[in-house]
């Protein structure tokens, strides 16, 4: 059966991009930022996954308010990359693995998830710039990759014990499909954040600090939390959390850190990311 290795989580925020694309990475102010992706990235070359399920949300490419699944999976041979309006450059697309990507969907709704099947799908900043991080200077990586987009746009969504039961899911799905695939969960977002209103720049690091300790050892704890106690402590956009807590929820065996780094402010952001192993 095939094997996750583990999860990374990662903030995805547009400027990143930008910043990989204008060879800023080692000025003054993303020194510090890209400096906590190194270890990670020496760990996705030793275990040299095959696969990737990334979980990200939607910036209105495939989804707009008026059709706005709250799970949908992506079943394509290939996704196309696009840029909803950051300037971001465009890259050749990411290979799909519609075949695991099917028994992902079809386990899924088996254990009582109704998940959009998405034969097409467009991906943006939120998946790019994690795969940009992980494995810099590949545009694209070899890696083969199953979209799993989660509603954070339009509410209601999905509380976080959803999330991470559907985490959960996704694990027995992955042990149950029968190749022998090494697969590594990729949750984007976060963390606290506020783009817009009277807490416009809004940053908790005490809580940011919470989640990095909690993913790791009770992810139960945020599990707990409903939507408006998350966007309470984290900001509108810093319920982009859950996204971490469905790629914890879908590790299986003991669960070690590998890494973690935290680093305020980019563009107004609390920046995380975080490295799990999965023994």
């Amino acid at each position: 059966m095939a094997k996750i290795v583990g999860a990374l989580t990662s903030s995805h925020i547009p400027s990143i991009g930008n910043a990989i694309s204008s060879g800023k990475q080692n000025d003054a102010y993303w020194k510090a930022f890209f400096a906590g992706y190194v270890p990670v990235v020496e760990w996705l070359d030793a275990e040299k996954p095959d696969v990737a399920i990334v979980v990200y949300n939607d910036h209105g490419l495939n989804f707009f308010l008026n059709n706005l699944p709250t799970f949908a999976v992506g079943a394509a041979q290939e996704y196309m990359t696009k840029d909803e309006g950051w300037g971001l450059p465009l890259f050749p697309p990411y290979k799909g693995y519609p075949e695991f990507s099917w028994h992902l969907i079809e386990s899924l709704v088996e254990q009582e998830f109704d998940i959009a099947m998405c034969q097409e799908l467009v991906v943006d900043h939120a998946f790019i710039n994690p795969m940009r991080l992980f494995w810099p200077g590949q545009n694209p990586p070899p890696i083969r990759t199953i979209p799993v987009s989660v509603n954070t746009v339009q509410y209601p969504l999905p509380r976080p014990s959803r999330c991470y039961a559907l985490g959960k899911a996704i694990g027995a799905a992955v042990a149950s499909w029968p190749g022998d695939e090494k697969v590594v969960i990729i949750g984007t977002g976060g963390m606290s954040h506020q783009l817009d209103g009277e807490r416009a720049g809004f940053i908790n690091r005490k809580f940011d600090e919470l989640c990095l300790e909690a993913l790791v050892s009770e992810p139960e704890i945020l599990a707990r939390y409903s939507i408006l106690e998350l966007v309470r402590e984290a900001g509108a956009q810093g319920a982009e959390i859950i996204m971490w807590l469905i790629a914890r929820g879908a590790l299986t065996g003991k669960v070690s850190k590998i890494h973690s780094s935290y680093h305020v402010p980019i563009s107004n952001t609390a920046a995380g990311v975080l490295a799990l192993a999965n023994q």
